[in-house]
């Protein structure tokens, strides 16, 4: 029997890409999303992938969802969180709501998703989770205080989690994308794009979604085992760690 993989925000972008390689890979896949009605019902008309909508910043909406994909499709052996927003503003102009909408989703909802599977992984000896961070929770960015706070802290959640998870045969490591070429950062004024922030990026082109995806198979099979606590940091050489 195939295992199920649920990757949160996996209808669109990165979380789209993710969803299909692990799909590819042989995992029955559920992919988590927030509201956009019309991409999930066109992703799993395209994919077959089944789609359920919950904000992972809901705890209790968490639970009730993972419980609903555990019931359709088995136990998940397989958690991508991938889920993110963003609502930048310079740091004096940032408001609280800006601060905690970003912190609820962005680090918040990878404790509300991975808390409710936690348990039957360890019980199961055996579990994935993998994090998708940034590259400006490593190096910070202006106007993302929140965003890179956030990310910031699913790294220390990662390497914490990954020292608890190891004995029971769960391991959980993290992803740093830098810039890849999602629909969102397509939509950068080209002129922003080709003359300030590919100029940044040493191999001088964005990242493909499907490149953080090949790190997301690996890291969930079986051959990684040995790897937890772990961060790739996937920005073409723009920043190192």
């Amino acid at each position: 029997m195939a295992k199920v993989a649920l990757v949160t925000g996996g209808s669109r972008g990165i979380g789209a890409a993710i969803s299909k390689a692990l799909q590819a890979a042989g995992y029955t896949v559920a992919a988590n999303y927030a509201g956009n009605d019309d991409a999930a019902r066109a992703f799993t008309d395209e994919t077959g992938i089944k789609t359920y909508k919950w904000s992972v910043a809901d705890y209790d909406a968490c639970t009730a969802g993972i419980a609903q994909v555990e019931e359709e499709l088995g136990p998940i052996a397989v958690l991508v969180n991938n889920a993110g927003i963003t609502r930048d503003a310079m740091f004096h102009k940032m408001t609280p709501a800006q601060w905690k909408e970003v912190i609820d989703t962005n680090l918040t909802g990878v404790f509300n998703m991975t808390h409710p599977v936690w348990s039957g992984m360890r019980d199961r000896k055996f579990g994935r989770i993998v994090n998708i961070s940034s590259i400006n929770g490593q190096k910070g960015q202006a106007g993302q205080a929140n965003y890179s706070a956030a990310k910031a802290g699913d790294l220390g959640f990662t390497k914490a989690l990954a020292q608890e998870g190891a004995r029971a045969g769960i391991t959980v490591n993290a992803i740093c994308p830098g810039y890849i070429g999602t629909e969102m950062v397509r939509a950068i004024d080209e002129k922003v794009l080709n003359e300030r922030i590919i100029p940044q990026i040493p191999v001088g082109r964005l990242g493909e979604p499907e490149e953080i995806a090949r790190c997301v198979v690996f890291l969930a099979s079986e051959d990684a085992g040995f790897i937890t606590g772990s961060t790739i940091t996937a920005n073409g050489g723009q920043f190192f760690v």
